[in-house]
């Protein structure tokens, strides 16, 4: 049996002990493509493009309450008058900025990758967490990387 098999079925007994839905569909869907021989043509997609499907999939989950007509534009004016929505708005442009240094760090450190995956599988597994991708695990590592030199260059 090769590594990577037996790693997702380590995976997938993990998902099943943690009764985590999204973790066991994932590596069932994943080994079912690899076993049937459709690995060499759709895992290369799926890693390239899965992320920008999941996220556009979330997008509409989200917007759907827009265009059945749930929220509308007088929502928005009476949630800018909470500061809780403020606090709403600035977190989604400060994931998004620190997002983009994830790009960075990626690229100049592809190694963080495997740790960051690593930690989102653990999450989801053990945690009941939500894979939200790479991409912002990489932009807080960034972050928390960028304090922790600031504050050594201060002590020494």
């Amino acid at each position: 049996m090769a590594h990577s098999t037996l790693f997702m079925l380590i995976l997938l007994a993990i998902g099943l002990f943690a009764k985590n839905q999204a973790l066991i569909i994932a590596v069932v869907v994943l080994l079912t493509i690899r076993w049937v021989g459709l690995g060499d043509k759709l895992l290369p997609v799926i890693q390239t493009k899965g992320i920008n499907v999941g996220v556009t999939i979330i997008t509409i989950a989200v917007l759907v309450p827009i265009v059945t007509g749930e929220i509308g534009f007088r929502d928005l004016q009476e949630a800018l008058k909470s500061s809780y929505a403020w606090i709403a708005l600035f977190s989604g442009i400060f994931v998004a900025v620190i997002a983009a240094n994830g790009i960075e760090l990626l690229q100049t450190d592809p190694h963080i990758t495997v740790a960051l995956v690593a930690g989102t599988i653990l999450a989801v597994a053990v945690f009941n967490g939500v894979a939200v991708g790479p991409l912002i695990g990489a932009g807080i590592a960034y972050l928390a990387m960028k304090v922790a030199e600031m504050f050594s260059s201060i002590g020494g």
